[in-house]
Parts: C-alpha cells; structure tokens; sequence
C-alpha cells in the first residue's frame, strides 16, 4: 500500500498540480483546502492513514503556521512539509522552529519534492525507531507504536486495549514470528503496570531440569551448584509482568507450581522453607495447539483454562499483507542506519514481489529478509535482485545474481575501475590451471619448468582470484583474505593491481 500524502493549499490550481506530481511519485494523495479541514483530519481516526503532510502556509482562515501551532508536541503526528513563497524564507524557518521538518519554495520541481519527501520519511522512520526502541526499553511501549496499517490486526488491537485495563490473565496465540512479543508489551504499556518491570521468559529454551529454579527461583544449598540464594523470573517480575512465552513447552512438574501461582498469588523457590508473595500481571503465548496438548496429556487442562480465559489471535503476515511495506521500509531504514547505507527505498517490482510472497516465517522472516538485502545492495534502492532466495518462490519474478564461482570456473575478474597488471596490461580474466595445462584445477604451485612459484606470485593470483570472486568489494576481499583493509592496498600496490585513476 502506497504511503498517503496530505496536501493543504487553498489555491485549486497548486492543488492539482501538486496532486499530480505527488501521485507520479507513487504515493497517494489526499487534498483539502483550508487548514481548518487539516486539523480535523490530523486529530480524527484519518490521521492514522496519512504519512505525510504538505501545508501552504499563506492560507485565508487558519494558515499554515497555526496549524502548526495546534499541532506542534501532539503525539503520532505525520512529518509536515511548508510550502512558502520567494522572499518568505524567514517564515519557513520559523514553521520549522514549530515542528516543520523541512520546506520547500514555490513553485517546487518534481525533483525537490521527491528529495524532501523521502527524506521527511527516511526520518521519520528513524526517529520512530529510535522512539520504539526507547519505551520498549522503559516498558511504556503502547499500540499507537506498533507498524499496522491493514484491517488484519485491529481486531488484535480492540482486544489489547481491552485486555491492558485489566489483570486478566492473557494468552496471545499465533504462529512464529508474527510479533506476539510485541503485542504483549503494548498491553503492559497501556496499563497501570506501564514502565514497571517486564520480565520474558522462553518456556522452550530452559532445560527441563532447570526450569522451576528458573522460574521459581532457588535457596542456597537447595541443590549441587546451588552456591547462593538467587530469585527467579516470578519474583523480578512482581509489581511488573511476566511474559511466558512458548508456554505449552512447560513440563508438567512446573505447571503444577505456576498453576498455584496464578490462583494463590504466592509461588515456593527450590528449598525455600515458606511460599514468597508475588504481584504480577502472566501474560502468555504460544505457536502450539494447546488443545491438542490437553488432549495428549502434554499439557494440564486446569491450567490451560486458568491461562486461556483472555484469548488474543494474531494474524500471520500473509492474511495481512497490506502491512507488509510498512514494515518492510520500516526495517530500511533501521538496518541502512546501522549498516551506514543510503538507500532510498523499494523500487515498485521489490515492493510488488515482497507483497505477493506468503511470508511462512512471518514478520521475522520479512525483517531477516531485508536486513540481508540491505547487505547486498550496492545501488540507491532495493530491487528484485537483492531479494533472490524470495524471488526464486514467486512465479513471474527473477533475481539477477551472478553465479558464484567453482574451482572448475573461469573466475572473471573486477570489472569495476580497471587494474593494471604487472606489464602494464590489464587482466579481465584469472585461469586457474592445473601445472600440465590439463583442466582447471587450482591456482598453480609449479611452474612450466617445474620449479616452485615464488610465494610473491602466488599470493598475487590469489588477491586476483578474491577480486574477480567478490566483484572488487574491497572489505569483503581482505575479510575473505583474513587481511586488513590497509594490508589489502598495500599488497595490491605492491603487485601493480591498484585500480587505474582516470
């Protein structure tokens, strides 16, 4: 789904104009004509939908910097964009001293439109990792943070809030991957729990022996290697949360403890004497069919039913694909930061390809699949082409990827800036030959005469072979090498293969 585009100008001609480039640009457009209509739209449940707002300041009635100005400090509020005239550059940058994140001067070319814009939502994206990352950290992390555009997950969200004003006990259902964590610390962050302690704990990976000390904590001496008291997961959780995910992996010893927990309140640490008091909220979750546990005998009835008294289902990503943009230029712009990348975004076949995969791994496989394409690319945007372990599952698409090399294969060398080679000449291709000539085995040892090649030369074929085998990706080639970067350019020089200055 194309990211929507609020446009606010009075005049009917600029509107227009600004509608058509806008759309060109490939994203949608929604128009009005006074800033009263803006601010309507901007406090009401059509705020949600819009991405991005481009306001006229010079407006009959409430102009732009108004606007702003009733805006300005209000939470989830999409970028603004000024519009201003010659000569009103002062005015400008007191709208952005207001929450403005950049202007342009009309009339605006296609080309500064499109640099602004995405660059608005590049920081945007950035600005609400940043954000996400800070209250998920504080355990104040609510809906309104989480990336859902479709209809797939409202239900999930009604249901949420519904469930963050009580302390029923939760069980979020769904397979891997599709963000059940997530919808766990929203209900904590929209509670009166918020920013108190939020305690996960994976029932899958604990060994089974190892569990009820985990969970329940331990004395000292309660057991070999047992050297001091320490608490369990229910006691850092008291005041906060506990977040018990995978939990149909629980063996049955301790579902016994966490059943009393959750009715008594009070949970026995491993050769602890007398019970411990403990104040907390269990919210659960699982990918399993806990019935079908029940029934095998795998999992306790009573507590399924002392667990399942809230029940919340997400959605896989596949029946919500309309949020699979969204999330996926919100994973660009994480992973192009870390990985110090510009990028500007998905071409329409990319997009196109990532909507029409099913998604089997979820959520998680979507922001794997990124931040892998994020890696390879090498161009402004991420095409088809960085996506090839996708493309090669979605009929009508193709990932243009050179095949990677054997030791029977003529490896072709950089074509990037040209090297010069030893002579002065300038080698596009590396044979690998056995020492009789016959087939291609290997850089050779021997030479012609059968004397042993200088380790020099030998060395040389190799950086040449490393060159034509990466593309002339000089870190991966010295990472490959086991070399520096440094060492890399220097050996390079030292073997007349430094690329050619034009």
């Amino acid at each position: 789904m194309a990211k929507r585009v609020l446009i606010v100008d009075d005049d009917p001609a600029q509107r227009r104009i600004l509608d058509e480039t806008i759309k060109r640009l490939g994203f949608e457009t929604r128009s009005t004509n006074s800033g009263e209509q803006a601010v309507q739209m901007l406090e009401g449940p059509e705020r949600s939908a819009i991405a991005l707002v481009l306001l006229d300041l010079v407006m009959p009635g409430l102009d732009g910097m108004s606007v702003l100005e009733r805006l300005n400090n209000q939470p989830g509020m999409p970028p603004i964009i000024v519009q201003t005239a010659h000569g009103s550059i002062d005015a400008a940058i007191n709208a952005m001293r207001f929450g403005a994140v950049d202007f342009v001067v009309k009339p605006a070319s296609p080309e500064r439109l499109e640099v602004s814009i995405k660059s608005a939502l590049k920081i945007e994206a950035l600005a609400g990792e940043i954000k996400r990352i800070k209250k998920k950290v504080d355990g104040t992390l609510t809906f309104d943070d989480l990336i859902v555009r479709g209809e797939g997950m409202q239900r999930v969200i009604a249901l949420g809030k519904r469930a963050a004003v009580s302390h029923i006990p939760v069980l979020i259902e769904g397979e891997s991957g599709v963000g059940k964590e997530l919808i766990a610390r929203a209900i904590q962050g929209e509670s009166e729990r918020a920013g108190r302690a939020f305690i996960t704990v994976n029932c899958g990976a604990i060994p089974e022996n190892l569990v009820e000390s985990v969970l329940f904590g331990h004395e000292k001496g309660s057991f070999t290697g047992a050297s001091e008291r320490r608490a369990g997961k229910f006691q850092e959780a008291d005041g906060g949360t506990l977040f018990l995910d995978e939990v149909g992996e629980l063996p049955l010893d301790a579902q016994v403890k966490l059943l009393r927990a959750l009715q008594d309140g009070e949970i026995d640490p491993v050769g602890s004497k007398k019970p411990v008091k403990i104040d907390f909220r269990l919210i659960s979750a699982t990918n399993r069919d806990m019935i079908q546990l029940v029934k095998e005998g795998k999992f306790r009835e009573d507590l399924y039913y002392r667990l399942n008294v809230f029940p919340v289902w997400v959605p896989p990503l596949r029946e919500r694909i309309e949020d699979v943009a969204e999330l996926a230029n919100h994973f660009l712009a994480r992973f192009a930061a870390e990985e110090g990348k510009r990028l500007s975004g998905f071409d329409e076949d990319a997009l196109r390809l990532l909507e029409t995969y099913p998604w089997p791994g979820n959520v998680r496989q979507l922001e794997n699949a990124v931040f892998r394409a994020v890696v390879l690319a090498d161009g402004p945007e991420l095409t088809v082409s960085e996506f090839p372990q996708i493309a090669a599952h979605v009929e009508g698409f193709e990932a243009e990827v050179p095949p990677a090399p054997t030791a029977f294969q003529r490896h072709t060398a950089y074509t990037g800036p040209a090297l010069l080679g030893a002579e002065g000449t300038i080698p596009r291709t590396v044979e690998l030959r056995s020492p009789g000539g016959q087939g291609s085995l290997g850089i050779p040892a021997i030479t012609e005469a059968g004397e042993i090649r200088p380790l020099e030369e030998i060395e040389a074929d190799m950086i040449r072979l490393a060159l034509g085998r990466y593309r002339g990706h000089m870190t991966e080639v010295a990472k490959r090498l086991k070399i520096g970067r440094s060492t890399l350019y220097r050996k390079m020089q030292e073997y007349g293969l430094e690329p050619r200055v034009n």
